[in-house]
């Protein structure tokens, strides 16, 4: 392995959200999805060049930048794509609520799959549209879509469906079959998909690889609103720069124009971020999913043998995220708990969740940070 992943960062007392949270506290943050890792050199290096430039004024995209990004989806997922469709946008939370706002009128309907990532369900509420969750189901230690359910969930009021590519919470890798139904799905209902594959270049599972929804035909392109960004991958949340990639120019004009004097610009670092990312971050990506891997296997491997009461229900075939089940522990306040024994982990409630029945632990740290958040999570685990 090229890059030291094992090498702890110190984050208290920085700008860091994840660790002031718990600021003065003996608290391990394992929550938001923020990796504890150094950002990839060839990022870094690029960033310091933009700096010493010296001047921040407002900013567009080089053609090395564009170039950089239509050739990573290329190479990586065989999607060709006409710079053109891209409209940049300083985040994936942005782009669900300019999404809602664009493609359903007020009192109209969005659906998602659930659990998910809270911002699915808050944006259609943000903009006064409404938020219909259709369930997942779990059968056979598989994560999966319930589509007698999705069917019975549409009303002459849908407009828009939320999909989540990897799935975050559950980590779950949707098959090309599964995106061709959930696309067919839309166009005989006439809704928008919106495909938000922020966490596409963390595929975990060797022999998995992503589906871009909009690459399968030109019919689903011309429906599709593909989120994405180099952001959770590279550990550059910070930077806000994110991409919509719209080749229908009915439907990109209509997202532009929701986005009018309030979304923000992206930034100058960011793009200089971006460009790095998808033209010389690829040797960095994986040596991170081996690590990743491995942490993964860790965590699983722990669980199974020293939380007997926890469970891991599915395999974790993207991101760097664990969907828990801890509903056997009885925890009327599991956040509360788990953080009374020093580890800070998300409530599964706001994903859609039930309470008190799943936490989602971010094993995205240096090998031992995870040990020692694991030895904390079984101390809470016995107490219980």
């Amino acid at each position: 392995m090229r890059f030291d992943f094992d090498l702890p960062i110190e984050r208290r007392g920085t700008d860091s959200q994840k660790w002031q949270k718990y600021a003065g506290r003996d608290v391990l943050p394992m929550w938001v999805a923020d990796m504890d890792f150094k950002s990839c050199p060839a990022i870094i290096e690029a960033m310091r060049h933009r700096v010493d430039q010296g001047v921040f004024g407002y900013a567009r995209p080089m053609p090395s930048t564009v170039d950089a990004v239509v050739g990573g989806f290329e190479t990586r997922y065989g999607w060709k794509i006409d710079p053109a469709w891209l409209v940049w946008i300083p985040g994936l939370v942005c782009g669900l609520n300019v999404t809602a706002i664009a493609f359903a009128g007020a009192g109209e309907e969005v659906l998602c799959l659930t659990p998910v990532y809270p911002p699915f369900l808050s944006a259609p509420k943000n903009q006064g549209r409404i938020s219909r969750p259709v369930p997942l189901v779990l059968e056979s230690g598989v994560w999966s879509i319930d589509w007698e359910a999705l069917e019975r969930a549409v009303t002459p009021k849908t407009r828009l469906f939320f999909l989540c590519h990897p799935h975050n919470p559950v980590a779950r890798v949707w098959r090309r079959e599964e995106i061709a139904r959930l696309s067919e799905f839309c166009a005989r209902h006439n809704l928008i998909l919106c495909s938000d594959e922020i966490h596409c270049d963390l595929v975990l599972e060797p022999g998995l690889g992503h589906v871009p929804a909009a690459s399968l035909s030109a019919a689903a392109a011309a429906r599709t609103v593909t989120l994405m960004a180099p952001s959770k991958t590279y550990n550059i949340p910070g930077m806000g720069i994110s991409l919509a990639v719209i080749p229908d120019p009915g439907l990109r004009a209509r997202f532009v124009r929701a986005t009018a004097g309030i979304v923000a610009e992206v930034n100058v670092l960011g793009y200089a971020a971006c460009e790095a990312a998808y033209r010389d971050g690829e040797p960095w990506r994986q040596d991170l999913l081996r690590y990743l891997r491995g942490n993964r296997d860790f965590l699983i491997d722990f669980v199974a043998r020293e939380l007997p009461a926890v469970k891991v229900e599915a395999p974790i075939e993207a991101t760097y995220l664990a969907w828990l089940n801890v509903e056997a522990l009885k925890l009327p306040r599991p956040v509360e708990h788990f953080e009374a024994h020093g580890v800070g982990l998300s409530d599964g409630s706001p994903f859609g969740g039930a309470p008190g029945r799943h936490m989602r632990l971010n094993f995205g740290c240096p090998r031992s940070t995870l040990a020692e958040g694991l030895r904390r999570l079984a101390a809470a685990v016995r107490a219980a």
